[in-house]
């Protein structure tokens, strides 16, 4: 294989990218090598790894082996994927708790995505909200517009989407300094010990099963703290403030701890707990949510009250 005569330089050739692993990457893993040279999320990255379209000195690699600067590394790239379009789509249980001309907070419901995403056909919180007239800011991916921050589908609670172009730019910035305040109440497996404490533990993609992540050296910093509200034989109450915002970040942290979120299979939770309770997903709730209004600079504050399938599950523990 000829590498181009200019080091470190992109040769497109057709769409395959060829170039040496510059310096900063060496020791990273190839699927995240990837993606940070190509601008591609680590699942599409680690998707192509797999598929045999990334050789590192013209052989394939496992995705989780290390690259080293100066490999020579040929990359092709997948097609652009096609645009998801926001479809107006009223959302049963979408909840507006707060709207004025900058911002609208809403109760989202389990079962309902922050935007629309590639593969996802059920009901979205801005589907919900343009089918009900609000109008939402123009920034960001055509997917995304308006929303600064999201919640897992299967998780319920208080959300914020900005809908003018002021709100969205003072929200992103105000969620990327940690000035924003999420509460969230979670009922974990077990009791934490010690009742009250911090977990400062960095988060990335799990290495072997990409839907889901793990605490890992390499990750990006990660900090929970909680606080234990009320305990019960086999479970505990936990208010849990987050410091950062990473995927999934409470349920592992919480599963790293040896005390997952109930009903949580997919990070380590007792099914036969999650069925006497009636949970279907995991017992995990945006509480609250405060900050500074992106327009007159006061603090506002919103709480969303349990769903009734987490209240159940909590009258059956205290039973």
């Amino acid at each position: 294989m000829n590498p181009p005569t200019s080091p470190g330089q992109l040769r497109p050739v057709g769409d395959t990218r060829s170039l040496p692993v510059p310096d900063g990457l060496d020791g990273m893993r190839l699927d995240q090598a990837v993606s940070r040279l190509f601008g591609l999320s680590r699942t599409a990255a680690a998707a192509l790894v797999e598929a045999g379209d990334a050789l590192v000195d013209g052989t394939a690699r496992p995705k989780s082996e290390r690259v080293a600067a100066g490999s020579w590394l040929e990359v092709t790239l997948p097609a652009p994927p096609a645009a998801v379009t926001v479809v107006p789509q009223a959302v049963a249980g979408l909840r507006v708790v707060y709207a004025d001309d900058d911002i609208v907070v809403v109760d989202k419901p389990v079962g309902v995505a922050a935007h629309p995403s590639p593969g996802w056909t059920g009901p979205t919180v801005i589907g919900g909200l343009a089918a009900i007239g609000h109008t939402i800011a123009t920034s960001g991916a055509a997917e995304r517009q308006g929303v600064v921050h999201r919640l897992d589908v299967g998780t319920s609670g208080v959300m914020v989407v900005a809908k003018s172009e002021q709100a969205y730019s003072h929200l992103k910035r105000a969620f990327k300094a940690r000035e924003v305040e999420k509460r969230y109440h979670a009922v974990v497996q077990g009791h934490p010990d010690p009742l009250r404490g911090t977990i400062d533990a960095p988060i990335d993609r799990h290495p072997v099963h990409d839907y889901r992540w793990a605490v890992m050296a390499d990750g990006k910093p990660s900090v929970t703290h909680y606080d234990t509200l009320e305990a019960f034989p086999a479970a505990s109450l936990l208010d849990v403030r987050l410091e950062t915002g990473r995927t999934h970040q409470i349920r592992v942290h919480m599963s790293a701890l040896r005390h997952p979120c109930v009903g949580d299979l997919t990070y380590g939770a007792d099914p036969t707990l999650a069925a006497r309770l009636g949970l279907t997903r995991q017992w995990l709730h945006a509480h609250e949510l405060g900050f500074l209004h992106p327009r007159t600079a006061e603090e506002v504050r919103f709480v969303s009250d349990y769903p009734d399938d987490l209240r159940h599950a909590l009258a059956v523990l205290r039973d």
